[in-house]
């Protein structure tokens, strides 16, 4: 059979884990078990499972809103559930209210991670653990591989001030953990302090990629459509701080940068020179469907993965950030819109968490210099990763 996710283990003997408990769920497309029927279904249809309340984190339950959508609440066509959106229009939105938890006993959550920092479902998990220390209401994590692995680690910290729903807390974009790992991680060392009970996967090896297991993938959001995209996300979503395209809008996404200013032939040399170790850069020309540049013929660059266990996407990240800031400097621009909630700081900062960086990158130093200031900063996370492991 292979490897079993936590949602799997649990419905060997729900009552042990859930007793009579009455239940919500924390749930998305992914939670699904190997022959992809939905924990909603499952949990709804089984005996020994009170199950009382939905709940969706950005993108819906079921659906594929875009990024940065709102998401309606509504009643859940298969099992006549409500369905309580916790991605609205604001910060508040996005944690479950006094009055919701009040309705339940324990609070599931099976969302599929992709091991990078910004994800955000693992924000959404943390403001649940939160809401229900303060309710009482016990958390119980369905855990799901790591889909790039649980050995590698990259990236740094987050100043103070600078948390948001894309970093609630100073682990590295690419932490290496699971969602379960991240939980206890989240309840221990950065104080959340809730009754916490995590349901393990069987037979996960860390240092596996998702699709060196035996179970389906099902894309995590819109724009996650594979492992591959999940490989360069870590370092790729820094894009979203600046007017470069992350290749929303095209066929693969995250893999691809492009801008209607950008040379992809000069683009790709100045990346070669970096000695970057795992990948190939190939020119090319995009025009995404929606989002930025849209129906714009843009030159760009696509990554090719060719070592994924020599590979450093957040490095690589960095490396696009400082050729295109140093080769088109009037017109690469950081993003100054609101992002993911807050609009007092640039998104670049958001997501690298120190705004040094930034300012590293349009003073124009090198990407050594730049790599040394965006890995700081993970002392708590380093002193306490250990602990929270739950996998050889």
């Amino acid at each position: 059979m292979g490897m079993r996710t936590g949602l799997e283990k649990l419905l060997d003997d729900p009552r042990r884990v859930l007793a009579r408990a009455r239940v919500g769920l924390v749930a998305n497309p992914t939670a699904v078990d190997r022959r992809l029927a939905h924990a909603a279904d499952l949990l709804h249809a089984h005996e020994d499972v009170d199950l009382r309340l939905l709940f969706g984190p950005e993108h819906g339950i079921r659906g594929s809103a875009q990024d940065m959508i709102g998401v309606e609440a509504a009643r859940d066509p298969a099992t006549g559930l409500e369905e309580v959106s916790l991605y609205g229009a604001t910060f508040a939105s996005l944690s479950p209210t006094a009055e919701q938890l009040s309705r339940i006993d324990v609070l599931l959550f099976d969302v599929q991670d992709v091991g990078a920092r910004y994800y955000t479902y693992a924000a959404t998990m943390a403001l649940c653990m939160r809401a229900a220390k303060t309710a009482g209401v016990k958390v119980v994590v369905l855990d799901r591989p790591n889909p790039i692995g649980g050995v590698q680690v990259e990236g740094g910290g987050l100043n103070p001030g600078f948390e948001n729903f894309c970093a609630l807390y100073p682990v590295p974009q690419r932490h290496g953990l699971t969602v379960g790992e991240l939980a206890r991680l989240y309840n221990d060392a950065f104080g959340i302090g809730c009754d916490l009970t995590v349901v393990p996967c069987e037979g996960w090896e860390r240092a596996s990629y998702y699709d060196e297991t035996t179970l389906p993938w099902v894309m995590p959001s819109p724009n996650m459509p594979t492992v591959d995209t999940a490989v360069v996300y870590p370092g790729m979503c820094l894009l979203e701080g600046t007017n470069l395209s992350e290749g929303r809008g095209t066929t693969r996404p995250f893999e691809l940068v492009g801008a209607p200013f950008v040379d992809g032939r000069a683009l790709s040399a100045e990346l070669v020179r970096e000695g970057l170790a795992g990948v190939i850069f190939r020119p090319c020309t995009i025009e995404p469907m929606f989002q930025k540049h849209a129906r714009k013929r843009c030159g760009a660059v696509q990554l090719h993965v060719t070592d994924r266990r020599a590979f450093d996407s957040y490095r690589t990240g960095l490396a696009v950030l400082v050729a295109a800031r140093k080769l088109w400097p009037k017109e690469f621009a950081w993003r100054t819109e609101a992002y993911e909630f807050r609009d007092d700081v640039p998104a670049v900062d958001l997501l690298t968490g120190d705004p040094a960086v930034r300012e590293a990158i349009d003073a124009g130093r090198s990407l050594d210099a730049v790599a040394a200031l965006a890995c700081r900063g993970t002392e708590v996370y380093t002193a306490n990763r250990a602990a929270a492991l739950l996998y050889d």
